[in-house]
């Protein structure tokens, strides 16, 4: 049965505890926040909820076409959530108990480091969110709902996430190349750049995951966070979006746009977004 996923996504919010809403992070190599264009939010009201229990396992369905559905895995506030829930135990052991040299980049919104799940034998990026840092509850919520529920190929994959107590954290896929900033800047000098060829695959294999947020999902979904530092690679260069936390659903109906406050980071915002604060999936492009 359909469901408004806005109406959702709200419900949940009173699963975590209330912060300020912040600006954007990103998961690579490069040690650097980027500058954002966020207004402060209004906090979500918090109420009490029963902490989060780990769930066996849950099973996933792609489609060509993906229509944002009320599932039957129930985890998390409206119990809209799919992804694996981890206590911050578990991650404490994936990554050697967040070690140094398992670190594989900070920012503004915390620490990414190289884990190992020992249960499922994978390699994974967990994503440390800074109490302090830029981004908020809201943010991390909408990163969780968005790719517990949109699957494609050019999309990173979220195994889980860990919302134990004051803990806020994210578990994807392992990207062995990182970012695709990390192989346009800052390059030492014995270092070759991309033939056209990989950058060619890689712009690609972007267009495929934003033409799947924009008109295969339903509702269309806009990314809003399009830039090479959000642009993962695994060892064969090939290309998957990630940072879904200013994802916004787009325009339905007779609509041709949604009115929304200006977020993003400067440089990469669509200039008539910014002008106007009128979105439309073409602001991605």
């Amino acid at each position: 049965m359909p469901w408004d996923f806005k109406a959702a996504t709200m419900s949940c919010f009173s699963c975590f505890s209330s912060h300020e809403k912040k600006e954007p992070n990103k998961y690579s190599g490069r040690k650097q926040a980027s500058t954002s264009l966020r207004e402060p939010s209004p906090q979500p009201r918090q109420q009490p909820h029963p902490r989060p229990q780990r769930p066996n396992g849950h099973s996933r369905k792609t489609s060509t076409d993906t229509t944002i559905n009320n599932g039957t895995n129930r985890e998390v506030g409206d119990n809209n959530i799919a992804a694996r829930i981890f206590t911050f135990r578990d991650l404490a052991t994936a990554t050697n108990n967040f070690r140094q040299e398992y670190l594989l980049g900070e920012g503004g919104f915390g620490r990414v480091y190289k884990g190992h799940l020992e249960e499922i034998d994978q390699m994974v990026a967990v994503k440390q969110l800074d109490r302090n840092g830029l981004q908020g509850n809201r943010e991390f919520l909408v990163e969780v709902l968005m790719l517990s529920l949109l699957h494609h190929e050019n999309l990173v994959n979220l195994i889980g996430y860990c919302a134990d107590g004051e803990q806020r954290l994210l578990v994807y896929e392992y990207m062995p190349l990182g970012s695709l900033e990390d192989h346009l800047l800052d390059l030492p000098p014995d270092r070759p750049p991309l033939p056209w060829f990989t950058r060619m695959k890689i712009a690609l294999h972007a267009a495929k995951g934003l033409e799947y947020l924009h008109d295969k999902a339903n509702p269309p979904v806009i990314y809003r966070d399009l830039k090479s530092s959000n642009i993962l690679l695994d060892r064969e260069y090939n290309a998957k979006l990630s940072d879904f936390g200013l994802a916004k659903l787009g325009p339905i109906g007779d609509k041709t746009h949604v009115s929304t406050r200006v977020m993003g980071t400067y440089g990469y915002c669509a200039p008539e977004y910014q002008r106007t604060g009128q979105l439309t999936v073409k602001s991605d492009v």
